[in-house]
């Protein structure tokens, strides 16, 4: 945390981040202001501190078995260096926990439907912000406890028979890549239909850059720090099913699985808690 840091996207300072036993308060990122804000219902002492940009900041608590969460959201905008922008933001106020809640489309279409919902693993990389971050070769992967805590809240919901965990695919372009349009179509199709083939679970725009922060600014932290047992950086994503065969699904759809993925979410953050302060 900088206490000094004045972010310029976000209204917020640091004290906002506080919480949670010095974990700080964790956040939900959908990719949208409007999801935000629906995600914002589920919470109790809500909060809204607006912003012109429209990346609105949602704070409150969740109660589980009695326990107090801290919890926060706010919009990612679209793609990873939208993403980009409000992460570092985030974190250099003070959030050390980051749940990206996101929509996809299944590259497995014979398994994964609309309704399901995906756990990202790690990344395919096929966007340009990571690269900045980090060489090609090192894979941008979910955070350990953060994964684990997903995959609890999973179970307790009793979600298994609709998720799937595994490696995503995030562009730069949805109407290139998933859509084949412009002059670059056939190696579009091409290449989409290899990363299928390898066994790629879904495709959306913003996970990649969110698990390189994770890394790397985790590392960030170790590196200024002389203290080994300090609190990481921890990123992690549930992804809905709002595409299979076709890109867009039947609306009735696509809002069941939007709200089963922001139901996991906040299990999820209930369940990270729980690991946090084992």
């Amino acid at each position: 945390m900088d206490n000094n840091f004045k972010a310029h996207h976000i209204n917020a300072v640091s004290s906002d981040f506080e919480g949670n036993n010095g974990f700080g308060r964790y956040i939900l990122l959908p990719g949208s202001d409007g999801r935000a804000e629906k995600i914002s219902k589920l919470f109790s002492n809500l909060e809204i501190k607006k912003h012109a940009r429209g990346h609105n900041l949602y704070k409150g608590t969740i109660e589980r078995e009695g326990v107090t969460v801290d919890v926060g959201a706010v919009s990612s905008g679209m793609g990873t260096p939208s993403l980009d922008i409000i992460v570092h933001e985030l974190f250099y106020l003070g959030a050390r926990r980051i749940l990206r809640v996101g929509t996809s489309g299944s590259m497995q279409p014979k398994r994964i439907r609309v309704g399901d919902l995906v756990i990202p693993t790690a990344c395919v990389r096929d966007e340009s912000t990571s690269k900045l971050y980090m060489p090609i070769e090192v894979p941008a992967t979910v955070s350990p406890r953060f994964f684990e805590a997903v995959k609890n809240a999973t179970i307790k919901l009793g979600f298994r028979k609709q998720t799937f965990l595994g490696i995503v695919h995030s562009k730069d372009s949805l109407y290139a890549r998933e859509f084949k349009k412009g002059p670059l179509a056939e190696e579009h199709k091409k290449y989409m239909n290899t990363i299928k083939k390898c066994g790629v679970l879904a495709s959306e725009m913003e996970c990649s850059q969110l698990f390189t922060l994770g890394m790397t600014l985790t590392q960030e932290l170790l590196d200024k720090s002389e203290e080994t047992n300090i609190v990481d950086f921890q990123t992690a994503s549930v992804l809905s099913i709002i595409g299979d065969d076709s890109p867009f699904a039947d609306e009735n759809l696509v809002q069941q699985a939007i709200e089963d993925s922001i139901k996991l979410s906040i299990e999820s953050l209930y369940q990270l808690y729980l690991l946090d302060n084992k």
